[in-house]
């Protein structure tokens, strides 16, 4: 067990959250009220979830999980269909977030490296500071050991000691056991208490749901309060779960020391470890779901509804069952695509109750957050503000690169590639193993195109971009 840490006073709020803000719950006469001129700055909540998959949301056609509270605010805001990330795993997709750079501009690349000073001042949370917001934190920093937790107003660390991931399980401030969900979700309400009247504020929020409690092996711990939700579903089993996906992986990869198998046989090596356990996964974004609608309640007793825009992450993807592992890493559709919608209650009306097709992605949400708050966006940032690319004011991006450099081989083979809005290159480098897949064919990634002479063109075109594109990210400071 551990006990969270908290801290009032400082200079500065820090996650890889985004904005999360109000909409219509039964409104008190104080929160009927105007909404925000042109210029005045919006108080923003970002909010982060781990290891969430772009699917395991209901606003997302997710018709067995229950996430009412969120798919409100994704349906009365901007619901972006296609939003990925450019590392999958929690450090590096962090660091991504908060300096709205690519993997090879940050350079953070393991779970022990630090923002140096420099690189934290370009942080989105530091330039809000910077331009007179309040900032809290609460949850899981993720980047480095030594999280800048006297540059925050307000903040709650739930990282346990040492560990890269905080424990499910805590002592409170009352001495007894609590869930972190819980503990996250009255630190929302407390920062709100003391923070709501001193506007503008950003609070980064950073749960550890629906991530598994690593150990031999992993599980997924939930609030007792979750256990009977889908007790009488069957969830279907997905298409590459079906055994001769797992076979036709490469050597490298269809071995016991991939994290992805080990972890898989744990969680999902028989069907009931699979219903079990995915029910789990579903459970503990629930119980998240529900921390949010607490926080609109919240914002809408204080009045604050049509001041504040919330955004709303997944850190990366999930692999449950696809292709035979359990995880993230790998460049699949499942690991690299997240949910994403920002609830803005003073965006356009044609941009309100928008389902963007638009490709967006982790490196958006800082320079996002900062055209939001009417703050410059450092040239070094590589992503773009989505709400310009709603408007029209910059093109949409028709592909990324990714790139996942953290281990290696055996147990997380290294991967980098390009994704287009019709193809995935990916490429194993230790191995020098080649994917190719058709997404508009072959949406599920069940077939390898990388040797079919049809698509030797395409290969090499794909090869040639990514090149190109990975030395000018890596070289440039000018967005892509």
């Amino acid at each position: 067990m551990t006990r969270v840490k908290i801290i009032f006073g400082g200079a500065i709020a820090l996650s890889a959250m985004t904005v999360f803000a109000l909409f219509s719950f039964k409104k008190s006469k104080i929160e009927q009220q105007a909404g925000l001129n042109e210029n005045d700055k919006p108080n923003i909540i970002f909010l982060l979830t781990d290891d969430q998959r772009y699917d395991a949301l209901g606003a997302m056609g997710n018709k067995i999980i229950q996430t009412p509270h969120m798919d409100k605010l994704a349906k009365s805001g901007v619901l972006f269909k296609n939003a990925f990330v450019t590392t999958s795993i929690c450090c590096v997709s962090r660091a991504s977030i908060f300096t709205g750079q690519y993997q090879s501009r940050h350079n953070i690349n393991d779970f022990s490296t630090n923002f140096s000073p420099e690189a934290l001042t370009k942080t989105y949370p530091v330039l809000l500071k910077n331009a007179g917001y309040k900032l809290g934190f609460v949850g899981k920093f993720g980047v480095g050991k030594n999280p800048p937790e006297s540059l925050f107003d307000y903040w709650v660390d739930t990282e346990a000691g040492d560990k890269s991931q905080p424990d499910y399980v805590t002592i409170g401030k009352n001495g007894k056991e609590i869930h972190d969900t819980d503990t996250i979700g009255h630190a929302i309400q407390e920062f709100l208490d003391r923070f709501g009247n001193k506007d503008p504020f950003c609070l980064s929020v950073s749960f550890k749901a629906p991530h598994e409690q690593d150990g031999d092996p992993p599980k997924y711990i939930i609030q007792p309060r979750y256990k009977d939700y889908y007790k009488d579903i069957t969830i279907p089993s997905p298409l590459t779960a079906d055994p001769k996906y797992w076979n036709q992986l490469p050597d490298f990869l269809r071995s016991e020391e991939n994290f992805g198998r080990s972890r898989w046989r744990g969680l999902f090596g028989t069907p009931e470890l699979y219903q079990e356990n995915v029910k789990n996964y579903y459970r503990l974004i629930t119980g998240v779901d529900d921390v949010v609608g607490n926080m609109v309640a919240k914002l809408a007793k204080l009045g604050l509804t049509k001041k504040t825009i919330i955004i709303f992450m997944g850190d990366n993807g999930m692999l449950l069952g696809e292709h035979g592992m359990e995880g993230k890493w790998y460049g699949y559709e499942e690991s690299i695509r997240v949910p994403l919608f920002i609830y803005d209650p003073n965006l356009p009306d044609k941009i309100q109750r928008y389902q963007a097709p638009q490709m967006a992605l982790n490196i958006d949400i800082a320079p996002t957050i900062l055209g939001m708050a009417h703050v410059p966006i450092p040239k070094g940032m590589q992503g773009v503000n989505l709400i310009d690319v709603l408007k029209k004011k910059l093109p949409e991006r028709n592909d990324f690169i990714y790139q996942h450099y953290f281990l290696g081989s055996p147990h997380i083979p290294k991967e980098e590639g390009i994704v287009t809005k019709r193809f995935k290159y990916m490429n194993f480098i230790e191995h020098n193993y080649e994917e190719l897949y058709d997404l508009k064919n072959d949406p599920y990634e069940t077939i390898n195109l990388a040797n079919n002479p049809k698509y030797k063109k395409v290969i090499s075109e794909l090869r040639q971009q990514f090149s190109e594109k990975k030395k000018a990210i890596s070289a440039d400071s000018s967005s892509l």
